[in-house]
This record gives C-alpha cells, structure tokens and sequence, in this order.
C-alpha cells in the first residue's frame, strides 16, 4: 500500500493571470505537498511577459526544481497533454517532456491521445498511438520516467478504450493517470474505474464537478479542462481515497480546479479525509 499526497496542478491560477513561480508559491501558502506544471514547446507570449502559468521547455529544467524547492514543495508530474495518435505534432514533444521531466525531478508526464486527425480510421489512429508511445516509452525507461495515460478524448472515454491505449506498448513506463472528472462526465463509474486500473495507477487527478455542471454535460463530453473544489461536487473523496490506499504506488492526487480559492477548498477537504 502507497502513500497518498496532495498536489496543485498549476491550471488553478490560469485565470488569475499570473506567472510559474507565483502559483508555486501560491500552493506552498495554501499547504500542497505538490505541484504540477504545465509545460510547451518554443515561446508563448503571455507566459513569457508574465500573465500565464505554462513553462517553455526552452527553459532551463531546473528553474521548475528551484521555484519547488524553494517553496520545500515537490513535483509530482508533469502535464505535457497533446494528440499521442498524432506522432508528427506530439512525438518529438512527449520525448523532449520526459528528458525534461528528468531533469526537473517529475517523475510522471501525463498525456492522452487528444483530438484525432479528421482522415484517420479508428484503426489507423491505434498504430500511430503504438508509435508515438513506443519511441516514447524508449526515452522513459532510461531515465526512469512513467508516462500517466489519461482519459480525456475520444479512445479513452470508456475503461476499455483506455485499457487498449494502455496495452499498445508493453514497457515498465507506461501507467494510468485517472482523472475523476472527466471518468465522471464521459458517463463512467469512476470509483470502478479506479478499482480497474488500481495496480497500473502512477498519478490521479483530483477534479470534481459540479452538480450544474454534471446536469449539463454527463455523457455529452470526454471531459473538462478544470472542475469545481474537491468536497463541492459530485465525486465522493472519502470513496476514492478507499480505493487508491490500496494502490501499490505512492499516489499524488493532484487538484484540478478553476482558481485559488477552489485549491484552497479543495486540499482542506482532502488533507480532512486523509488525516
């Protein structure tokens, strides 16, 4: 049985328009153990005058180590989401996250297969994810990387979907990041999801949602960018703490919600049930 922590993923400040090293700092405030950055190939605008979270991996990686250390915080992974059934816009990005990863001290990238191209069939679209995954897994055994499957699109919205991404590539460093939310609003039970994929579980996102959300968009869509504070919602923690105490794996639930005053909610709830 692992131990269960509680991180912020960085997505909390994105609309409070505000740096990295801000939110890091932000997070160490409000008691996370961890945090969770987002991060983008080349040059942004907004990230790079200030009023964005995301950090380039034309950075050095340790200017995400230093601001977490800094703070005595910890990295529990990184979010590097982009199209895995598109190998030419996210392969040589999903391998320059894990080098980054290692360098930085993350030891997950969390991706999902994303949006498809709209000329693929449905088989076509499992061999360039088994590509992409594969040169992948290559860079992340090496380094000791795991790559955190997320469901969030179109093969990963059911147990089986995810399950068959999961099984394209037969290496150590491919595991599961759940995402309660978009588990929840794809139609799924994800307290039986989390049971499935309990032994293959390196990451989780804590995302609730909220009843008006669940009313509007249960089994509509694949998922959410953010949700509402943990203990808002519809998601029962106390339930999805059971289930992952069980897990093989230290768990970093990491808190993806829409602004600080939701993180804040969110990890006195958490940090409630796990005491």
């Amino acid at each position: 049985m692992g131990k269960i922590s509680v991180g912020m993923n960085l997505e909390a400040i994105r609309r409070h328009e505000k740096p990295f090293e801000w939110g890091v700092e932000r997070a160490a405030e409000l008691g996370f153990e961890y945090i969770e950055p987002m991060v983008h190939w080349g040059r942004e605008l907004m990230s790079e005058a200030g009023y964005y979270h995301t950090v380039s991996m034309w950075d050095d990686p340790w200017r995400l180590r230093a601001a977490a250390e800094k703070h005595g915080l910890k990295i529990s992974g990184l979010q590097a989401h982009g199209p895995v059934c598109r190998p030419d816009m996210h392969g040589d990005y999903l391998k320059q996250a894990i080098r980054f990863a290692a360098e930085c001290g993350a030891p997950v990238v969390n991706t999902d297969e994303g949006i498809k191209a709209p000329w693929t069939t449905e088989e076509e679209d499992h061999v360039l994810m088994r590509y992409t995954l594969q040169e992948a897994a290559f860079v992340a055994e090496r380094r000791g990387i795991k790559i955190g499957l997320e469901c969030h699109a179109q093969y990963s919205k059911t147990p089986e979907g995810l399950d068959r991404i999961y099984h394209l590539v037969r290496s150590p460093a491919i595991g599961i990041n759940l995402d309660t939310g978009n588990a929840y609003l794809a139609g799924q039970d994800p307290y039986a999801w989390l049971e499935r994929v309990c032994d293959r579980l390196v990451h989780l996102h804590a995302k609730d949602i909220s009843v008006r959300h669940s009313e509007a968009e249960r089994g509509k869509v694949t998922g959410t960018p953010v949700g509402c504070a943990c203990g808002d919602g519809v998601i029962d923690w106390a339930r999805v703490i059971s289930i992952v105490a069980k897990c093989p794996r230290d768990i970093v639930f990491s808190v993806e919600c829409g602004s600080l005053d939701e993180a804040a909610r969110s990890v006195k709830h958490l940090k409630s049930l796990l005491e």
